[in-house]
């Protein structure tokens, strides 16, 4: 199957998926009063949310993984493997090599999209331990913790299993073997990655209207990287998150809870790492930095100078929140300012690739 035709229509049944199981899943959500709770550290403002629906994340994570199967299969019937494909029809290279290749892309599109899944199970622990057992925080710190860490040794192993030289591509450099290293890097990136994602999630529409533009870079660096499986996957997951977006725009009728946003964090890296460049979500994902080091900074700061801040609230939307921003204003720049990003990545890769 044509890739281009295969992403438009796992994007569209993905999208389908997604905003026709809001009409069962919200008011299932509501009869099972699984409200979301606000904390009082939030903007006050915020408290006109409490009751909302929460772990919507349910509608684009079926979304995603329902259409993604489905055009795998469909195109394997009719004697494609987009998955495994590295070459798309090229004849220049040995058998050998392709059928390597082929083999670890498949190896880091599945083991991405287990882990992806493995942290919304943990994001549902989470969810539930908040709405049913009614404790705000949900996992203690240690519990979460260990499972991540659990959940993280499992995924950088299959990798590392699949390529012990832990090669990373960098744009202009090449691939760079970075062996033991590949270990220590792979928690940074994937304790970081999903825990910003998480931190993004804190206004209507935000997290996944900012990781849509993230889906979008993806299916196109994904494409040059000839790892086609991924752009497939990515053009779900734009699909999926469409679809969401209907339910969750402000004022939001759903919000996707730990169980989405941790589900968006793991894929978000499964997708980086299937291209062989974790560093690239420094671009395709510089909202989340931006959230992410704004609540480092703000923390350590207010340490440092016992009580000072640097932002008037910490995650950095909520600053500009403070400010008088409307939601669906800090929406539209952040995911403006995640676009360019994106595209200032896409454009390094197809540049920065070895000749």
């Amino acid at each position: 199957m044509n890739i281009i035709i295969a992403c438009i229509v796992a994007a569209a049944i993905s999208f389908g998926v997604s905003f026709g199981l809001g009409y069962v899943v919200i008011p299932f959500l509501h009869k099972l009063k699984f409200g979301q709770t606000i904390l009082d550290i939030g903007p006050k403002w915020h408290k006109n949310k409490q009751g909302t629906p929460t772990m919507g994340g349910i509608l684009f994570i079926l979304g995603t993984v329902i259409s993604f199967v489905l055009v795998v299969l469909a195109d394997r019937l009719m004697g494609g493997d987009l998955v495994a494909s590295v070459t798309n029809g090229a004849s220049n290279v040995l058998p050998q090599v392709a059928d390597v290749v082929a083999s670890s892309n498949k190896v880091k599109v599945w083991s991405g999209l287990v882990m992806a899944l493995g942290f919304a199970f943990i994001g549902f622990l989470d969810d539930y331990i908040k709405v049913v057992k009614k404790r705000n925080m949900g996992l203690t710190i240690p519990q979460k913790s260990v499972l991540q860490v659990v959940l993280m040794v499992g995924y950088i192993l299959t990798l590392y299993i699949n390529d012990p030289t832990g090669a990373t591509f960098i744009p202009f450099v090449g691939m760079v073997e970075t062996k033991l290293f590949f270990w220590v890097i792979g928690f940074i990136v994937i304790y970081a990655t999903t825990n910003a994602v998480n931190f993004t999630d804190g206004v209507d529409g935000l997290c996944g209207s900012v990781t849509l533009t993230a889906a979008l870079s993806f299916i196109v660096i994904a494409a040059l990287r000839n790892c086609f499986g991924v752009s497939l996957m990515a053009a779900a997951l734009l699909g999926g998150l469409a679809g969401y977006l209907i339910w969750n725009w402000h004022p939001a009728k759903v919000m996707m809870g730990d169980l989405g946003s941790m589900f968006l964090g793991g894929l978000v890296v499964a997708f980086s790492y299937a291209v062989d460049c974790p560093i690239i979500i420094l671009l395709v994902g510089i909202i989340y930095v931006a959230e992410f080091g704004s609540d480092v900074l703000q923390i350590g700061y207010f340490k440092l100078t016992h009580g000072k801040r640097i932002f008037k609230m910490a995650p950095i939307h909520h600053h500009f929140e403070m400010c008088g921003w409307k939601e669906v204003k800090i929406v539209k720049i952040f995911s403006a300012v995640n676009l360019i990003g994106g595209i200032i990545a896409i454009v390094l890769v197809a540049l920065g690739a070895p000749k």
